[in-house]
């Protein structure tokens, strides 16, 4: 089964050899989604619930970019620097998964930047 890239402009491109995300059929693979805005800066310097949010919208916004919605995400993983964050991380991530949310893992971490306090990767079955 052939393999499509998929882009979009509101997600910053990254300097790493990844692909922002990968459609294989109806199943879209998300790499992990940072608080970088689409012009490459950070969001919310010490701030969960802004790099939260962040990180979700550039998920929103591949999810979309391959013809789907949020409700389309099954699976996603929580890569958190600090788990005393996890209540402002799920304020957050209930307000886009508000019904029937998908399967979750949480983790504790050390992120590549000091600054970013969170990581979401996730799939979604599209079409």
């Amino acid at each position: 089964m052939p393999k499509t890239v998929i882009r979009s402009p509101k997600v910053a491109d990254s300097s790493l050899p990844l692909s922002q995300a990968t459609l294989a059929g109806n199943v879209l693979y998300l790499c992990g989604a940072v608080a970088l805005n689409e012009r490459g800066e950070r969001v919310g310097k010490g701030d969960i619930r802004a790099q939260t949010r962040q990180a979700l919208e550039n998920i929103k916004a591949l999810v979309e970019a391959a013809g789907g919605t949020m409700r389309d995400v099954t699976q996603t993983t929580v890569y958190l620097t600090d788990l005393a964050n996890s209540a402002g991380m799920n304020e957050v991530y209930r307000s886009y998964f508000p019904v029937d949310p998908p399967a979750r893992a949480t983790v504790r971490v050390d992120l590549g930047h000091p600054d970013f306090l969170i990581e979401i990767q996730g799939t979604a079955v599209v079409g």
